[in-house]
């Protein structure tokens, strides 16, 4: 991939084009923007619906809509006379995994133990390292072992609801938003104003049709309110789904020979964090860690209990736990406004987004019904 941020493969996105009303299917190639908009094919939820999603991307004829990395620039510049990438997905439901990796159900629990309080989690962390006595990351959740080490911390006083979640039988699956509201790469990501502590989470997402079949992967940021979520587990639409909370992007990479679902859950995934005061963060978060097979997360997500008859992506959670102190000893991570966030991989490219309040990201004002009124009216349906 060298120093771009997308891959090579066969990509899917959308792009806000000068001219039009509505957004533009595209790909890339040969390093150009490719408008492959066509009737039938106008929204990616039809592209993905279709059975044969990569063959039309590669075959379909297009338009140049110029070089890749002009149009990445300009999705950050935002100049309204040229092309921007908009997030790559359209009518599909938003729905994500959580405590999926051991780092994370550690930190969740210590969420949950410290309520809120930063001060609080750095002991916390190292007594419940302490009682748990061994590695989580090689348990199978929901076995028999599982269930041993969950009647274990039952016993001793400190189960948790993320516990259950991470080595129980079922997935914790949530919302994370609603069709449309995701944003692109180079898009402001958005923290309700009232969080004090609150973090990126870096993450695969898959592409998943109606059919529950697995066809492509993009990168996603599943932006989270730290002391949110640590106050009560029935506040996890606040703290997870807000305006511009859900980022993904650059574009969808679509399983064909070179990439498929094994190479997904070999990814190695980079963070970095620059903040405008010259804090860095990095981190890294390993697929293969992972606690719960992508299959398994999609089969509690969709199957004969509930459909999506317009598809869905799916967040497959992190392992990356950020604790690095940044105000102070003892303070750990949190954001401030201006933090530019870059996700990466070799696989799906580098999804950048920079950091504000929700309330001061531009407003989610173009939904389902909007889009379909200006695909009819552009008689592409």
């Amino acid at each position: 991939m060298g120093d771009r941020h997308y891959p090579d493969g066969t990509l899917l996105g959308r792009a806000r084009v000068p001219g039009f009303d509505h957004p533009r299917i595209v790909t890339v190639r040969n390093d150009e923007l490719i408008d492959i908009t066509v009737m039938g094919f106008a929204l990616v939820r039809d592209i993905a619906e279709s059975g044969r999603a990569a063959e039309h991307v590669r075959t379909a004829p297009g338009v140049s809509l110029g070089s890749v990395d002009a149009v990445l620039a300009n999705s950050v510049a935002l100049d309204a006379s040229k092309p921007s990438l908009l997030s790559p997905i359209d009518m599909q439901a938003i729905k994500a995994s959580g405590v999926t990796f051991v780092v994370s159900l550690l930190e969740r629990v210590i969420e949950e133990q410290a309520r809120g309080d930063k001060a609080r989690a750095d002991s916390l962390r190292g007594e419940i390292l302490e009682l748990i006595g061994m590695d989580l990351s090689e348990l199978v959740p929901g076995s028999a072992t599982a269930m041993k080490v969950k009647d274990a911390l039952i016993a001793k006083g400190v189960w948790s609801q993320y516990l259950e979640v991470g080595i129980g039988p079922d997935a914790e699956i949530f919302t994370k938003g609603q069709p449309m509201s995701s944003v692109g790469y180079g898009a402001e990501v958005g923290l309700h104003p009232v969080s004090s502590w609150n973090n990126p989470e870096p993450e695969v997402a898959l592409l998943v049709t109606s059919k529950g079949e697995i066809i492509g992967a993009t990168l996603g940021n599943d932006v989270n309110l730290r002391d949110v979520e640590g106050r009560s587990a029935l506040l996890l639409g606040k703290a997870k789904d807000n305006n511009a909370s859900a980022s993904l992007g650059p574009f969808i990479r679509l399983f064909d020979g070179d990439f498929t679902l094994e190479t997904v859950k070999q990814s190695e995934i980079a963070l970095r964090v620059e903040g405008q005061d010259g804090f860095v963060l990095e981190g890294h978060s390993s697929m293969n860690q992972i606690s719960r097979t992508p299959e398994s997360l999609v089969a509690a997500t969709i199957g004969g209990h509930h459909q999506y008859p317009d598809g869905l992506v799916l967040y497959l959670g992190t392992m990356f736990a950020p604790v690095k102190d940044r105000d102070g000893v003892g303070k750990g991570f949190t954001h401030k406004l201006g933090d530019v966030v870059s996700i990466s991989t070799s696989e799906l490219g580098t999804l950048s987004n920079t950091v504000n309040l929700s309330t001061k990201c531009p407003p989610w004002t173009y939904g389902a019904s909007h889009l379909l009124r200006d695909l009819a009216q552009a008689n592409l349906l």
